[in-house]
């Protein structure tokens, strides 16, 4: 279950340590320090998802401004404040910086070779150069991935039963944020694009306009659109939603809050429980284990929503079937 928990409460829980001073930090030099880099906005779910990694801290016996601190930074899918706040948390010399999304973890992997990195929703992780071997990461990066490359044929299926019209579909992503550039799940949607009989495209996107402009042309080709995980298309989420409901384009995409806040379906893995599973791994560090020694692990829970007020507005019919298979219907 996903506790929501606003960005109030959070900083409460936090005990103001996310924002500590120079000063405020040298009288807490004796606490353990955790350095938090997030990748998206600074909201929700994204506030949720941290707010659970401190909840299982503290359930593991660490109280913040008691025994641990923790700085905090968000990019807001920049690349650029990812890089300069990798550095700056480098910099602090903590014991363990946990580490949301690909370009987050990219950027500290730079900076580091020796503090101890715990990621979080990362997809190509081997690609990427984090990890040596899943059962032995080998460095110092370890942590919990979110995709396998084979989602990539999966969202497409899915959007093939909810929108079996479509015979064009785009998978959209920024290829500076996206995994592997891009091309981490490319494979599987082709392969899975041909099985279908349906044409793949190919959409890079790189800022808010272009994603409208892009969203446009599939509605006039009446194309469906795979939306492909990535810190950047979170952020612009709601610019997907809205320009995807005036053109009427069916959208799959892996977050929750997609289907919730009016796109048609979402399928993709509970993400506050990965970051309260990162809080475990945190732990364990902090009382000696190494991150050479701790395998990577794929999510355990999985969620498939749908959305039928969208769906009735896109004129589709959503099989029964589908609706029994689902772990949320929005009516």
């Amino acid at each position: 279950m996903t506790v929501t928990i606003g960005r109030r409460e959070l900083l409460a829980a936090l005990g103001g340590a996310a924002v500590a001073c120079p000063l405020a930090a040298r009288a807490q030099s004796n606490l353990r320090h955790i350095g938090v880099l997030m990748g998206w906005s600074q909201s929700d779910p994204y506030q949720s998802w941290l707010a659970a990694f401190v909840q299982e801290l503290t359930r593991l016996g660490w109280r913040l401004a008691v025994n641990v601190r923790i700085d905090e930074r968000w990019t807001y899918g920049d690349i650029r404040r990812a890089q300069a706040f990798a550095k700056e948390l480098v910099g602090m010399r903590p014991d363990v910086i946990v580490a949301g999304t690909t370009p987050v973890t990219a950027a500290l992997h730079r900076e580091t070779p020796t503090i101890p990195i715990v990621f979080a929703v990362v997809s190509d992780r081997v690609g990427a150069g984090f990890v040596g071997k899943l059962s032995q990461p080998g460095g110092n990066i370890t942590g919990f991935i979110n995709m396998e490359a084979a989602m990539g044929g999966k969202w497409l299926g899915l959007l093939k039963e909810i929108a079996p019209q479509i015979r064009r579909a785009a998978i959209m992503f920024n290829p500076d944020t996206a995994p592997g550039g891009g091309s981490y799940f490319l494979d599987s949607f082709e392969a899975a694009a041909r099985s279908l009989a349906i044409e793949p495209v190919t959409a890079r996107v790189r800022s808010g306009a272009e994603i409208e402009t892009a969203i446009t042309l599939f509605g006039r080709e009446q194309a469906g659109l795979v939306v492909m995980t990535d810190s950047f298309m979170g952020v612009h989420l709601q610019t997907i939603i809205s320009q995807s409901a005036r053109d009427h384009v069916p959208v799959i995409y892996e977050s929750p809050r997609f289907a919730r806040e009016g796109g048609l379906i979402s399928y993709g893995p509970d993400y506050a429980d990965m970051f309260r599973r990162a809080a475990s791994y945190v732990d364990r560090i902090l009382r000696g284990a190494k991150p050479a020694e701790l395998p990577v692990e794929v999510p355990t829970r999985f969620n498939l929503i749908i959305n039928l007020k969208t769906a009735k507005a896109l004129g589709l019919e959503v099989p029964w079937i589908l609706q029994q298979r689902a772990d949320e219907v929005i009516e």
